[in-house]
């Protein structure tokens, strides 16, 4: 059976003269785009053109959803009310969705962003709030998170579809989380070891923690960070690797279905 993974990325995360990344290279790479709608990044222009972009490129559009924290850039964990946390991304949901209207496209998915992402991961009071909004807006729309996380679980009790997601240049430990940002080993920046990772991920299903332990991890989705140094070069590696070896790289929705 042939092997197939789904390449994400975070864009769409500049905010005014401030420019972080490269959206156009990365979209060039990508199958996925999980764009920031304007809480922890982005702002009306960026995300109107990040969506654009994506759309000519037939690249599915995410709502990349965060804590309201411009200036932590989302990284920071914020103990919310659940059901103020509900109305944050139903919001975000409703921003991205008029861009993508007008660009012909629709959201195709949803994954939340730096802190939210790894709170929803193993709080359900938060992880919760976040399945509420999806399943009230659509509960069509999967959810990105990490295999085995609350959010997940969470999210097929409620009859939301989950999508599984390794990460490419992020350290892993050797339960199966993500090595914290800051500790030593969290950042994989040599795009050759980052492809020879993602290559063994897809095709194995196991990645080396940092400790040197082999942890399992079934993904139907990889991150290749979009803000990192080198971002672009890394992705490219990774996309390079995975065709070369026979490796189908498409998304794993459609992404204009319903546009």
């Amino acid at each position: 059976m042939t092997a197939r993974i789904d390449l994400n990325a975070d864009l769409g995360e500049s905010f005014g003269t401030w420019v972080l990344g490269d959206d156009e290279a990365m979209l060039d790479v990508v199958t996925s785009a999980n764009v920031a709608c304007g809480f922890h990044a982005g702002d009306a222009s960026t995300i109107r053109r990040t969506v654009a972009a994506a759309a000519a490129r037939g690249v599915a559009v995410g709502a990349q959803v965060g804590y309201r924290d411009l200036a932590g850039f989302g990284r920071r964990r914020i103990n919310m009310d659940p059901v103020d946390l509900t109305a944050d991304v139903l919001y975000q949901l409703g921003a991205l969705e008029a861009m993508c209207r007008v660009a012909g496209t629709r959201v195709a998915y949803v994954k939340p962003h730096g802190a939210l992402y790894t709170t929803a991961a193993v709080d359900e009071v938060q992880a919760g709030a976040v399945v509420e909004a999806v399943a009230t807006y659509d509960r069509t729309l999967p959810l990105l998170g990490l295999p085995g996380s609350v959010l997940l679980s969470l999210a097929a009790d409620a009859g939301v579809p989950t999508v599984a997601e390794a990460f490419a240049d992020r350290g892993y430990t050797a339960s199966g989380h993500l090595v914290p940002r800051g500790a030593e080993g969290a950042l994989v920046h040599d795009p050759d070891e980052v492809a020879a990772r993602v290559l063994r991920l897809v095709t194995e299903g196991t990645v080396v923690a940092v400790d040197g332990s082999v942890v399992e991890v079934a993904a139907r989705s990889v991150c290749t960070h979009g803000d990192t140094p080198g971002a672009v070069e890394v992705a490219r590696a990774v996309r390079s690797a995975l065709e070369a070896a026979g490796v189908v790289v498409s998304s794993f929705v459609e992404p204009s279905a319903g546009s």
